[in-house]
C-alpha cells in the first residue's frame, strides 16, 4: 500500500469525527494504527482513550476501530 507523505494535522477533538477520520485513513492509506500515528505524529494512547469514551476499541486483526461488544 502506498504510504502518504507525512503531513502534520491536528487530531480532531470530536470523537465521532476522529473515529471516522482514523478508520478512513487506516482503510485507505496506512498499514495499521502505529503507522498512522507515526506518520501524523499523533499519540496512539490518546486516540485509543478518546475512542474508548464512545465505546470503540482498536481491532488489531481488522486494523480499525470497532464498537465494543
Amino acid at each position: 500500500m502506498q504510504r502518504m507523505k507525512s503531513n502534520f494535522m491536528n487530531m480532531p477533538t470530536n470523537p465521532v469525527i476522529l473515529l471516522s477520520y482514523v478508520n478512513t485513513q487506516l482503510r485507505d492509506n496506512y498499514y495499521d494504527l502505529d503507522d498512522l500515528c507515526s506518520s501524523l505524529d499523533w499519540n496512539k494512547s490518546e486516540i485509543i482513550y478518546k475512542l474508548s469514551k464512545i465505546n470503540y476499541e482498536y481491532n488489531d486483526d481488522l486494523k480499525q476501530f470497532k464498537l465494543r461488544d
